[in-house]
C-alpha cells in the first residue's frame, strides 16, 4: 500500500534503510524548506473570534533548533569527504544557520541516495541562497559523474519592486543514482515538438531527433514524422495563484507531471520526504504510481488525506497507510497519558487529524480546545471543541455548556473516552436543544458528545453540509484522464 508518514523524515530514511539496503525507490522528489526563516502557514478559512487566531503556524523551519554538530558527527561516521566539506564551511564567515541547515539536509540527501533503486532519479527544489552549497553536497554524495541537469522552472508574478531584476525562477538539481545503470529516461516524456522545423519542413518530412517510440534518428532530413527534439533545461510552468493555493509555497501539477513522467513508469515507486501540502503525492496518485509521503507535520498529513479524499472520494482512504497517530485504543491512552506533553499532543491530534479542525492557540486560558466553522448559504457558523485526555466529570461538561453559550456557537462537540461518559452528562448535553439549520429545516444536537472509540471508527460529529470548508477543497479527479495533456 501507498504510505503517509508524520514524523522526521530521517526517520523514516533509516528505517527504509534498514529494511530495503539495497534500494526501493525510483524517484525521489523533495521541496524542502528554504533557508528562508519564514513560517509556512497552512491556510484556514478565517471565523471572526476575537480570542482564537484565523491561522494556525505549521511547517515552521526546524534546523535552527537542532545541534548540527552532533548531526556532522553522525555525517562523519560514515562519510568523511561530506563531514569535512560541512566541517570546512563551519570554519569560515559563514552563519551557523546556514551550517545547521546544510548539516540537516545533508544527511537527509546521505539517506535518500541510499533507498533509491540503482536505477533511480533524485530531483531537489532549492533556490538561489542555497542552491550553490546543496550542489556540492549532492555531488559529494551521488558522485559528479551522476548530475544530469539543473532545470530552471520559470514562471511569472507580479513585479516586486525592489532594486534588482525580478526573480522569476526557481532551481531543481536532477541527479541519477549511478551513471551506466541507471534508468533509460522516459523518452517520450522527454521530448517535444518545435513548431519551427514544423512550419520549415511540413509534419512529414523534417529533421528527426527521434522517432514515435523515442530512439535517435539519423541527423538528417526524414520521410517521417518526428516525435521531436529533448526539452531544454528551462521549463516554463505558471505558478499555482493565489487564491487556488492549498497551501502558500504549493507547486503547480503541471511541474510535479513533468518530472514524474520523465523519471518513472506506471507503478513505480515515488517519493516525497518534505511532502507539504502533497503535490507529488496528488500527482502520483493520478498517473498510477506508488507513492510514499512524509511530512514533519501533524498537518501535512492531514492536508494530504483530505486532499485525496476530496479528489477521489473516501474509499481513497483503503488505499493507503497513515502512520505516526494512534490507531487503537492502547495508543490513544499511550499518547494521552503515557508521554511527555502528552496532552497537549493528545489534544492537537483529536482536533486537527480526526476532526479536521483548529487549534485554539490559547486553550490553556480559554474554555475550548478548538474550533471548526461551517457555512450555510453565506452564514458562517462556529463548532467549539472541547477535548478531554483524562477523568471527566458533569461539572466540566457544564463549563463548557456555559461557553459555547457565551461564544454564541453554533454547536459544541465534547470528546472524551468512552469509560468516562455517564448518563447524566448525556442527559445534560440532550437538554441543551438543537441547532436548526433553516434552508432544510434540519436538526443538529446543540451539544454533542463523541467518544475517541468513536472517532477511531471513523464516525464524525453530526453538523450541516458547509459550502466552505475549514481547508480549501482539491479538484475532484476521477483518474482516468490521465493524459500528458492534462497537466502540460
Amino acid at each position: 500500500m501507498n504510505k503517509l508518514y508524520f514524523g522526521d523524515n530521517l526517520d523514516v530514511l533509516k528505517e527504509l534503510h534498514e529494511k530495503y539496503p539495497s534500494g526501493l525507490v525510483d524517484l525521489i522528489y523533495i521541496d524542502p524548506p528554504f533557508n528562508s526563516k519564514r513560517n509556512y502557514n497552512v491556510l484556514f478559512e478565517s471565523i471572526d473570534l476575537s480570542d482564537t487566531k484565523a491561522q494556525k503556524e505549521a511547517f515552521a523551519d526546524t534546523w535552527s533548533n537542532v545541534s548540527y554538530l552532533d548531526t556532522l558527527n553522525e555525517i562523519k561516521e560514515f562519510d568523511l569527504d561530506l563531514y569535512n566539506f560541512l566541517n570546512a564551511l563551519d570554519q569560515i564567515r559563514l552563519s551557523k544557520g546556514v551550517i545547521s541547515y546544510l548539516s540537516i539536509m545533508a544527511i537527509r540527501i546521505w539517506y535518500m541516495h541510499k533507498v533509491l533503486k540503482d536505477t533511480g532519479s533524485f530531483y531537489l527544489h532549492c533556490d538561489p541562497t542555497m542552491s550553490h552549497y546543496l550542489k556540492l553536497v549532492c555531488d559529494l554524495i551521488f558522485g559528479k559523474k551522476n548530475f544530469r541537469n539543473e532545470i530552471i522552472w520559470h514562471y511569472r508574478k507580479w513585479p516586486s519592486g525592489n532594486r534588482q531584476f525580478q526573480r522569476n525562477h526557481d532551481i531543481l538539481l536532477f541527479y541519477s543514482k549511478e551513471e551506466n545503470t541507471g534508468r533509460v529516461f522516459n523518452k517520450i516524456d522527454l521530448m517535444e515538438r518545435t513548431s519551427s522545423t514544423l512550419k520549415r519542413f511540413g509534419k512529414s518530412k523534417i529533421i528527426s531527433s527521434y522517432d514515435k517510440n523515442g530512439n535517435r534518428l539519423p541527423s538528417q532530413v526524414e520521410d517521417r514524422e518526428s516525435l521531436g527534439v529533448p526539452r531544454d533545461d528551462v521549463w516554463d510552468i505558471s505558478r499555482v495563484p493565489p487564491v487556488k493555493q492549498l497551501f502558500p509555497t504549493e507547486k503547480p501539477r503541471a511541474l510535479l507531471s513533468r518530472i514524474i513522467r520523465a523519471s518513472s513508469n506506471k507503478g513505480d515507486l515515488v517519493a516525497d520526504f518534505c511532502c507539504g501540502c502533497g503535490t507529488t503525492i496528488a500527482v502520483a496518485e493520478s498517473l498510477n504510481r506508488n507513492w510514499i509521503g512524509v511530512d514533519i507535520s501533524h498537518l501535512a498529513t492531514r492536508l494530504i488525506t483530505k486532499r485525496l479524499i476530496d479528489t477521489y472520494g473516501r474509499q481513497v482512504k483503503n488505499t493507503f497507510e497513515v502512520f505516526g497517530f494512534p490507531k487503537d485504543i492502547a495508543s490513544a491512552k499511550e499518547l494521552a497519558t503515557g508521554t511527555k506533553g502528552g496532552r497537549l499532543k493528545f489534544e492537537e491530534w483529536i482536533i486537527e487529524v480526526m476532526l479536521h479542525g483548529v487549534l485554539n492557540q490559547q486553550r490553556t486560558q480559554i474554555g475550548f480546545d478548538g474550533y471548526l466553522t461551517f457555512d450555510i448559504q453565506g452564514t458562517k457558523e462556529t463548532v467549539l471543541i472541547e477535548v478531554k485526555s483524562g477523568n471527566v466529570n458533569l461539572p466540566q461538561v457544564n463549563h463548557f455548556i456555559t461557553t459555547v453559550k457565551e461564544k454564541n456557537a453554533g454547536v459544541g462537540v465534547f470528546v472524551c473516552f468512552k469509560e468516562q461518559i455517564t448518563s447524566g452528562m448525556r442527559q445534560t448535553a440532550k437538554k441543551q436543544g438543537y441547532y436548526l439549520e433553516k434552508f432544510f429545516g434540519s436538526n443538529y444536537d446543540k451539544i454533542q458528545i463523541i467518544t475517541v472509540e468513536d472517532l477511531l471508527e471513523d464516525k464524525m460529529i453530526n453538523i450541516p453540509t458547509s459550502t466552505k470548508g475549514t481547508f480549501k477543497t482539491a479538484v475532484r479527479d476521477n483518474k482516468k484522464n490521465n493524459k500528458q495533456t492534462t497537466f502540460l
